[in-house]
Parts: structure tokens; C-alpha cells; sequence
């Protein structure tokens, strides 16, 4: 899952970043309004955490464009201010959740799973797709009830297409979503096709169906054969 962490104070930017680059996220900074305007115009994302207080602008700001631009990414408030019109108004606008300076990292972790699981696959604790099971809380998958061991690349891929099912897919969103900014300086997209051979072929040898649909000229699709 690709989190956008709007943050100005640098230590606990970092912090939120290591911990979560840890659990499997791919982790994006921007401490700045501007910058993180500029960033949610360019790029999709599924989580974004935000501070209220920034340098050129506020976290509500921020919360605002999101909702202009009418994506599905949740947003979580992080703040020192624990002002109760603060909290409303944040929910007001469109945050999903008020988390209030300071906080343990396991629990931001936790708020922001809870929130994807909400957002994506409408609350459960396990993903199912046909005779595909993934158990997010462990990182497992499960292909006819046998485990299907998963790099941790080949794992995301899987939960970005089950969170697609039947939407074509580019080559470029699933490079930046499994990158996020790392992925604007490659030359080319092989790396892409490489996960994607070696997820069909891993999810084919436990006699799962072909799922994975080549598109020519735009990418891929995730459907019922």
C-alpha cells in the first residue's frame, strides 16, 4: 500500500516512514503544503497522514484538495492540537481518523490498516478472491488452502490487482505504486513484467486460475478468465 506522510517536523517524518517501510508500505514525505499538493496532483495514494499545523498552509488544506480531485485515498490527522472543533472539523471535510500528538508508531501502524481494510475490502480481515485468500494482518495468501510463498513485491502486486479487480491497469500505476517516487527515474518497465510472470506463475503452480490479463498497449487486468 503507497502512504503519503505530510509532515514538517523532520525526526517524526523519518520515524513514521522507517516504521512503516518496515510492515511492507511504500512511504512518501512531503513537509510542506506545496509540496504536498504538488504530490497528491501527480501520484495516487492509498493512505495519506497529515499534520494540521505546516509552514505554507494547514493539513485541512490539504484534506480539501484531496476531495476536489474526488480520489478514494483515506486520510489520517496527526496533530498536537487536541481542540474538539479541530477533530470535527477534520471529520467534517472528509478525514477518516484524528490521531493526537504525541502517539506510539504500532498505533498510527494500526489506525492505518484498520483504515485501508475499510476502504478497500469493506472491513474484513481476510481478502477473498475466488480460490485466492490473503490474510493482510500476517501477509499470508492461501491459494485453494495451500500458502503461496510471496516476495514482498510479488505480495503487494497481488493486493493492488484484488484491490482492481476487472480496472485495465498501466504499466506506470503499478510501477509507482509499488515504487511510489523511486520509480521516475527507470528507463522501462521490465522490472514490472518480471513480478507480474513471477506472481501468475506462483499463483498457476497452486492451481489458481489465470487472472492476469496482458492488455496490449496499456498494461494489465486482474479478471475472471
Amino acid at each position: 500500500m503507497k502512504v503519503l506522510v505530510v509532515e514538517d517536523e523532520q525526526g517524526l517524518a523519518e520515524s513514521i516512514t522507517d516504521y512503516m517501510v518496515k510492515d511492507g508500505y511504500v512511504c512518501e514525505t512531503a513537509a510542506t503544503f506545496r509540496e504536498a499538493e504538488e504530490k497528491i496532483h501527480l501520484y495516487t495514494y492509498d493512505c495519506v497522514i497529515v499534520d494540521l499545523t505546516l509552514p505554507d498552509g494547514n493539513g485541512f488544506q490539504i484534506i480539501e484538495a484531496l476531495k476536489r480531485l474526488l480520489v478514494t485515498t483515506g486520510v489520517i490527522i496527526i496533530s498536537a492540537r487536541d481542540a474538539l472543533e479541530d477533530k470535527l472539523k477534520g471529520l467534517e471535510i472528509g478525514s477518516d481518523d484524528y490521531l493526537t500528538k504525541p502517539f506510539h508508531l504500532s498505533e498510527l501502524n494500526a489506525r492505518v490498516k484498520s483504515l485501508l481494510r475499510r476502504r478497500q475490502f469493506g472491513g474484513h480481515t481476510e481478502i477473498r478472491f475466488q480460490e485466492i485468500v490473503v490474510v493482510p494482518h500476517t501477509r499470508n495468501v492461501f491459494v485453494n488452502g495451500q500458502p503461496a510463498a510471496l516476495s514482498r513485491k510479488e505480495y503487494d502486486l497481488l493486493l493492488y490487482f484484488l484491490s482492481n479487480v476487472d480496472v485495465a491497469l498501466t504499466k506506470a500505476s503499478i510501477a509507482e505504486h509499488l515504487w511510489g517516487d523511486n520509480i521516475d527515474s527507470a528507463d522501462s518497465f521490465d522490472m514490472v513484467y518480471s513480478h507480474i510472470k513471477n506472481l501468475r506463475r506462483k499463483l498457476l503452480e497452486k492451481g489458481a486460475a489465470d487472472y492476469i490479463q496482458s492488455i496490449y498497449g496499456i498494461g494489465y487486468k486482474f479478471s475472471q478468465p
